[in-house]
């Protein structure tokens, strides 16, 4: 059974339509790719699933449960987190209570601290940073801290919007490292890219979105190799 099922969704900015209908499925396990232009629908479509801007029609479900009226931050406590565009880190915290807001919905605090020993070994720099003011570290290091964040709630679905914008190549092939080790150690990942080759190297499955519609999916592997996906989003 996937993890998660979006059917015929339909999203309207006022008497502008953002999403036509569209409908995807994720699977446990995996890392599926949302690509597309911009202002094709993508960050539309993950603000939308993750309970941040409503839906005018179509159904959202995860882990078997009707999430399509529920908001943002019920779904965290459900497992599921959300990786925002841009990173928004609380600038004027540190590094470790940026983290810790992560942890809001869990009760538990020696296993919030076991999650915090976890992300410190995956992300030794925001350890070596944790008393830092989150607004003074590189853009790499603030989307390492936004992942990390996310992370801490202990998700079964990270969703990812843009995690390589406007950093340097080293970061670039850092983050897309660091994400494929989040997959392998059991997160699904629903993962939205402007960098469509570096997206499809590590998906399993993509979908092409345009102009709200989705007009292509299949293999990541697949995709990489089709002609008009070449041609749209892989030329150099």
């Amino acid at each position: 059974m996937a993890i998660l099922e979006v059917k015929d969704l339909e999203v309207f900015y006022g008497v502008i339509q953002a999403l036509k209908g569209i409908s995807f499925e994720v699977n446990p396990g995996e890392i599926i790719a949302l690509i597309g232009a911009n202002g094709a629908g993508k960050t539309t479509t993950l603000q939308t699933v993750t309970g941040l801007i409503p839906s005018k029609a179509g159904k959202i479900v995860y882990d078997g449960k009707d999430i399509t009226r529920l908001p943002g931050h019920k779904l965290v406590s459900m497992g599921v987190a959300h990786v925002p565009e841009g990173r928004r880190v609380f600038a004027q915290l540190t590094v470790l209570q940026n983290l810790k807001l992560g942890a809001y919905t869990r009760k538990d605090k020696k296993e919030t601290e076991d999650t915090l020993k976890v992300i410190y070994q995956r992300f030794p720099r925001l350890e070596e940073r944790k008393n830092q003011m989150a607004g003074t570290l590189s853009g790499g290091e603030q989307q390492m801290l936004a992942m990390g964040r996310a992370l801490m709630s202990h998700p079964k679905l990270i969703v990812m919007d843009e995690p390589s914008m406007g950093l340097s190549p080293i970061y670039v092939n850092e983050i897309f490292d660091i994400i494929q080790k989040i997959n392998e150690d059991g997160t699904t990942v629903l993962l939205v890219e402007q960098n469509a080759k570096k997206a499809l190297s590590i998906a399993n499955r993509a979908y092409v979105l345009e102009t709200g519609s989705i007009v292509l999916s299949g293999d990541a592997a697949e995709l990489m190799n089709d002609d008009s996906v070449k041609k749209a989003y892989l030329s150099e």
